[in-house]
C-alpha cells in the first residue's frame, strides 16, 4: 500500500498551496510555487503517471519558478516592508 505515501504529499502539496497563498513576499510566493509544483510531480509520480510528471517537473517546478523568480527580481518594491 501506498496510499500512507499520498497522504504525506498530499498534505504537503495542500500547505505549500496555503503558503503561497498566504505569503506577502512575492518571492517567497514563487518559491513556494516551484515547490507546490515538485510536490505535485512526486504526487504524480507516485500515482503512476510518469508522462505527466516529467512535464510537470520540467515546467511547472523548472521553467516557470525560474520565470517567476526573474520576474521578481526585474521589479522594484514602493514600500519598504
Amino acid at each position: 500500500m501506498v496510499w500512507p505515501i499520498d497522504l504525506a504529499i498530499l498534505t504537503l502539496v495542500v500547505i505549500t498551496s496555503i503558503g503561497a497563498l498566504m505569503v506577502k513576499d512575492l518571492l517567497g510566493a514563487a518559491i513556494l510555487f516551484g515547490a507546490y509544483s515538485f510536490m505535485m510531480c512526486l504526487l504524480w509520480t507516485v500515482m503512476g503517471a510518469v508522462d505527466v510528471a516529467f512535464t510537470e517537473a520540467s515546467v511547472g517546478a523548472g521553467v516557470s519558478t525560474v520565470f517567476f523568480v526573474a520576474a521578481v527580481f526585474r521589479t522594484s518594491r514602493r514600500t519598504k516592508d
